[in-house]
C-alpha cells in the first residue's frame, strides 16, 4: 500500500492552526438576530403564568415565543438513524420544566444586549413541585417526570413512564445462578460513574436563514446533519425537503453534538420573522443546559474455579438519563453489550437493569457511550478476582479473554473476525515493566509506586442499522471530488477517508477535492458517531472508488478500441497490456464530458455491515501515591491499541492519547455537582477540572495491528475504544499502592486517605 497505513498531516490542518474562518459563528451573515434563552430556574414546575408584554416593547426585541407560540408535537433531540429507540419526550417548550435550565422561552433580538435585558423583563410564574435528585430513588418516586400521555417510543424500551423508568434491558445467557454455585470463588462489588462533560473546545452553535427558495438553512456545529434535518422537521411539523443542513468545520464534539441542542431555536425564529438568526451557547450554558455522560450505579459479581478461569458474570445497573431519554436505552445496551462478550469462557453470563428519569440536565451521548462505564465495572471486579485468586491480573485475562475465531455467549452466530488483545497484553506489560513493577514499591518519603491494568472492546459502527454512502466524481481535468456525508470533529476522517479513496483509485490525496456534510449535496451518512467513520463510511469509499476505477479502465478501454480485460491503469495513464496505445486519466476526463460527451464518470456505493467488529486496548498506569496526603499522580501510562490496520499512524496516536487525557480526568477530576435544589454548581472550567498538560506526565502508545476483513484494507474504528481503560487501571494501581480501593469515580485525594485511615 502506497497511501494507506502512512502518518500524513491532516488536510484542513493548517487552515486550523492559522485560525482559518471555517467554523459556524465565523459563517453568519451581517444582521442576523441573536437568539437567547429564558431558561427555569426550578429543576421541576409548572408554568402557571407568563407575561411578555414588557419584553416586546422593547427597542430591537424581534420575536419572544413560549409554549403557547410552537407545535406541541413530541420529539427526540437524540442523533439516531430512525426509527429512533429514544423516546420522544420532549417539546420544543413546555409548559412543564424538569430540570433547571429547561427552556421557558425564546427571545429574538437585534443584538445581544438587547435579547438579554429582554429576558430580564420576561415575568413568569410557577407551580414548583418536588423534584426528583437522586436516581437511586426516583423509580417509584411520589413525583413523576413525564406525566404526560402523549409520549411516544418507536420501540418497546421497557418503559414505565409512571414509575419514572426511561427504558428497561435485560440479556442472558446460560443460567447465571446455577453457575455462580458451581464456582469456586465468588466477587462482588458496586460501582459508581459520575456524569461527564464532553468540554469540547467549540460550544453549541446554531446559524439559520431562508434561502433564495424560501427553503431553510441551518449552518450548525454538528456530528449529524442528517439527523438534525429529520428533527427539525418533525418538531417543526414541515417537510424535511425544504430543510437544508450544513455543517462546517467543529471544534469538537465528543459526542455532545450527536444531540441536537441547539439547532431548533434559531431555526423557529427564522421561520417565524423570515430573517436569519443566530444562537451561540457560552461555556455556563454548555455545561449546564446541553448534554453528559451518563451516571450509573453497576454491581458486578463474578465466578471463578480455583484456576481461575471465570464461568459467570452478573452486571447489574442503573443509569440516570436525567430530564429526558435522549441516548437513554442505546446507552444502557451497550454497557453490556461491550463487555459481555470479553470474557467469553464463561457459561453463564447477564445483563440487566434500568435507566430512570431524574429533575437533572439530561445525559446524552459521551465518547465511550456505556462502554466506559461498564469497563470500569467489570474490569475492577476482574482485578479484584485475580486478587482473592492470588493471580496476576495479566494472567488471569490472557486465560479468558476471547481470540480471534471464537464465539461468546451473546454472539453465537458470529465469530470474532479480528483480535489481537492478547498481543496487546505481552507488549503493554513490556512497556510498563509490569514484572518488575508489580504490585508496587516504596519509593520513601511515605510515596509509594505501583501499577495497574484494564482491558476493553467497543465496536465499529451499528451493526445492521447504519448505513453510509460515498460518491467519487472524475472531474473534467482528471482529478477527483470525493463526496461525504460523515463529519470531520477534528480527529481527521476527512483525511483518512481521502487516503482510503487515493489507494484504491492510485492516486495521490492531493488530487482529491473533498466536500462533506452538506445534506443538500453529500450522499447521506448517518454521521460521526459509534466508531463508524473510518469503518462505515470508509468501506463506502472504498466500494465507491473501486466502482469509479472499473468505469475508468472501461471507458478507457473503449477509446482504446480493445477489451477492459487487456487493459492496465496506474492511476494517471490507461494502457493496453503490450504498452502500444494509451490514454491519460485527464485527455479521459476531458473526453467523458466534451463534444459528443457520454457521461461524467462517477463511483457510487452505500455500505452497512451486519457485524460490529470491536477494537481492543490493553491499559496500564503507573501511580505515586503520596501516603500522608492520599494525593495521586499519574507518573506513566501505556495503552496498546488493535484498531485492525492503521490508516494513518499520526491521527490514531493523536487520536488514542486524546481519549486516553479524558479518561484521565474522568478517573482523576471530573466530579459533577448538584446542589439540594439541582442547581449545577459545576458549572464553568473554575469548577469542573480537566487535566491539564502537567497532569498528565507521560502517555505512550503502541499499535498491534490485526486483520478486519469486513473492514477497509482490515481496519476497524479506533475513536471511543481508547478512553474505557484509565479508570480502571488507574484505580487497580491505587489499590495496589494503598490497599484502598476506589469504588466511586472520580479518585480524590480525600477518598483515598480516608480509605487508608479506616484500613
Amino acid at each position: 500500500m502506497h497511501i494507506v497505513g502512512k502518518g500524513m498531516a491532516k488536510l484542513d490542518g493548517i487552515a486550523i492552526a492559522t485560525g482559518k474562518p471555517v467554523y459556524t459563528d465565523d459563517l453568519v451573515v451581517p444582521n442576523a438576530l441573536v437568539v437567547k434563552i429564558l431558561r427555569s430556574p426550578h429543576a421541576f414546575a409548572k408554568i402557571t403564568s407568563i407575561d411578555i408584554s414588557g419584553a416586546k416593547k422593547l427597542d430591537g426585541v424581534e420575536c419572544i415565543l413560549t409554549y403557547k407560540d410552537v407545535p406541541q408535537i413530541r420529539y427526540t433531540t437524540a442523533g439516531q438513524s430512525y426509527p429512533e429507540p429514544s423516546p420522544y419526550d420532549r417539546l420544543i417548550l413546555d409548559e412543564v420544566v424538569r430540570y433547571v435550565g429547561d427552556e421557558v422561552a425564546i427571545i429574538a433580538a437585534a443584538d445581544e444586549k438587547t435579547a438579554l435585558m429582554a429576558m430580564s423583563l420576561i415575568k413568569v410564574e410557577y407551580e414548583v413541585w418536588e423534584p426528583v435528585l437522586d436516581f437511586e430513588k426516583a423509580a417509584g418516586h411520589a413525583s413523576i417526570v413525564h406525566p404526560e400521555d402523549d409520549l411516544h417510543c418507536n420501540f418497546d424500551i421497557g418503559m414505565q413512564r409512571e414509575r419514572n423508568i426511561a427504558s428497561a434491558h435485560k440479556v442472558e445467557a446460560g443460567n447465571v445462578e446455577e453457575e455462580f454455585k458451581k464456582c469456586a470463588v465468588v466477587v462482588e462489588e458496586t460501582y459508581y460513574t459520575q456524569a461527564q462533560a464532553q468540554a469540547m473546545m467549540e460550544t453549541y452553535r446554531t446559524f439559520s436563514y431562508f434561502d433564495h427558495t424560501g427553503r431553510l438553512v441551518v449552518v450548525s456545529s454538528t456530528q449529524i446533519p442528517f439527523h438534525v434535518r429529520r428533527i427539525l422537521a418533525r418538531a417543526l411539523q414541515m417537510p424535511a425537503n425544504m430543510i437544508r443542513v450544513i455543517k462546517p468545520r467543529i471544534g469538537g464534539g465528543f459526542g455532545g453534538k450527536q444531540t441536537a441542542v441547539a439547532e431548533l431555536f434559531p431555526a423557529i425564529v427564522t421561520l417565524k420573522t423570515g430573517k436569519p438568526a443566530k444562537i451561540v451557547y457560552d461555556r455556563k450554558e454548555t455545561f449546564t443546559y446541553t448534554n453528559s455522560r451518563h451516571a450509573m450505579k453497576l454491581k458486578v459479581r463474578l465466578g471463578a474455579d480455583r484456576e481461575g478461569y471465570i464461568k459467570a458474570i452478573d452486571i447489574q445497573g442503573l443509569s440516570d438519563t436525567g430530564a429526558y431519554g435522549e441516548h437513554a436505552p442505546t446507552v444502557f445496551a451497550v454497557v453490556g453489550e461491550k463487555t459481555l462478550p470479553l470474557y467469553n469462557k464463561a457459561k453463564g453470563v447477564r445483563y440487566m437493569g434500568q435507566a430512570v428519569y431524574t429533575n437533572k440536565m439530561p445525559a446524552g451521548a459521551l465518547r465511550g457511550y456505556g462502554a466506559t462505564q461498564g469497563t470500569f465495572a467489570l474490569e475492577s471486579t476482574v482485578n479484584k478476582l485475580a486478587e482473592k485468586l492470588n493471580l496476576d491480573p495479566a494472567e488471569i485475562r490472557l486465560k479468558n479473554l476471547i481470540r480471534e475465531g471464537e464465539t461468546s455467549l451473546v454472539h453465537k452466530d458470529h465469530s470474532l473476525g479480528s483480535s489481537s488483545l492478547h498481543r496487546c497484553i505481552e507488549k503493554g506489560k513490556e512497556m510498563i515493566g509490569w514484572d518488575q513493577k508489580y504490585p508496587g514499591i516504596d519509593t520513601g518519603n511515605n510515596k509509594i509506586r505501583a501499577v495497574g491494568m484494564a482491558v476493553t472492546m467497543q465496536g465499529s459502527g451499528i451493526a445492521g442499522v447504519d448505513t453510509a454512502s460515498a460518491e467519487i466524481r472524475l472531474n473534467d481535468d482528471g482529478s477527483f471530488t470525493l463526496l461525504i456525508g460523515s463529519t470531520d470533529m477534528g480527529t481527521g476522517s476527512d483525511t483518512i477517508l481521502t487516503q482510503i479513496a487515493a489507494e484504491v483509485l492510485e492516486t495521490s490525496v492531493e488530487n482529491i477535492i473533498v466536500h462533506a456534510a452538506d445534506t443538500d449535496v453529500s450522499p447521506y451518512d448517518p454521521g460521526s458517531y459509534a466508531s463508524s467513520t473510518t469503518y462505515v463510511t470508509g468501506m463506502a469509499v472504498v466500494k465507491a472508488a473501486e466502482d469509479l476505477k472499473q468505469q475508468i479502465m472501461q471507458n478507457g478501454a473503449g477509446f482504446l478500441a480493445v477489451p477492459p480485460e487487456e487493459t492496465t491503469y496506474d492511476g494517471k495513464t490507461i494502457s493496453t497490456v503490450d504498452g502500444k496505445k494509451s490514454i491519460s486519466l485527464k485527455k479521459l476526463a476531458e473526453l467523458m464530458v466534451l463534444g459528443t460527451g457520454k457521461l461524467q464518470l462517477a463511483g457510487h456505493a452505500t455500505y452497512g455491515s451486519r457485524v460490529s467488529p470491536p477494537p481492543f486496548v490493553a491499559g496500564f498506569a503507573e501511580v505515586e501515591v503520596d501516603q500522608e496526603t492520599g494525593k495521586v499522580d499519574l507518573v506513566d501510562y501505556v495503552a496498546v491499541v488493535d484498531c485492525g490496520t492503521v490508516i494513518n499512524p499520526n491521527l490514531a496516536r493523536v487520536q488514542t492519547e486524546g481519549g486516553i487525557v479524558q479518561g484521565i480526568g474522568m478517573a482523576l477530576y471530573e466530579d459533577v455537582k448538584y446542589n439540594h435544589k439541582g442547581q449545577l454548581q459545576t458549572n464553568s472550567f473554575m469548577q469542573y477540572k480537566i487535566p491539564c498538560r502537567k497532569d498528565i506526565s507521560n502517555v505512550r502508545v503502541a499499535f498491534e495491528e490485526s486483520y478486519e476483513p469486513t473492514g477497509p484494507f482490515g481496519a476497524k474504528s479506533i475513536g471511543e475504544v481508547v478512553i474505557n481503560t484509565p479508570a480502571p487501571a488507574i484505580v487497580h494501581a491505587v489499590y495496589n499502592a494503598v490497599g484502598v480501593r476506589i469504588t466511586n469515580l472520580p479518585i480524590t485525594p480525600e477518598k483515598v486517605f480516608m480509605g487508608m485511615q479506616k484500613a
